[in-house]
């Protein structure tokens, strides 16, 4: 594939903007996407299902705020809501893994 002069990869990108990879701005940054992303999947999962927020907090045992807020990039939520939310309220099943 022929590269272009004007154009840069996300990676340079980021680089250039943010930081090198294993900097605290860019580890920050990254932490703040991973949090971000996990909104976006959990309100397209609920989507999917054709579910409301309301009723997702009623099956998870939460409440609506708290899932619109997740769904919003709220930054802090425990492991065991997360699995409630994802088990219950999206009926989903979560897999977690380590990457390197």
């Amino acid at each position: 594939m022929k590269k272009r002069k004007n154009l840069t990869s996300l990676d340079e990108f980021l680089e250039k903007e943010i930081g090198a990879k294993g900097t605290k701005k860019r580890d920050k940054f990254e932490a703040d996407y991973e949090a971000f992303n996990l909104g976006v999947i959990i309100q397209q999962a609920r989507q999917e299902k054709g579910l409301t927020q309301e009723e997702v907090a009623e099956h998870s045992g939460t409440n609506k705020s708290y899932i619109s807020k997740l769904e919003k990039d709220l930054k802090d939520i425990r492991f065991s809501t997360l699995q409630r939310i994802i088990t219950y309220g999206l009926g989903g099943h979560l897999d977690i893994s380590i990457r390197f």
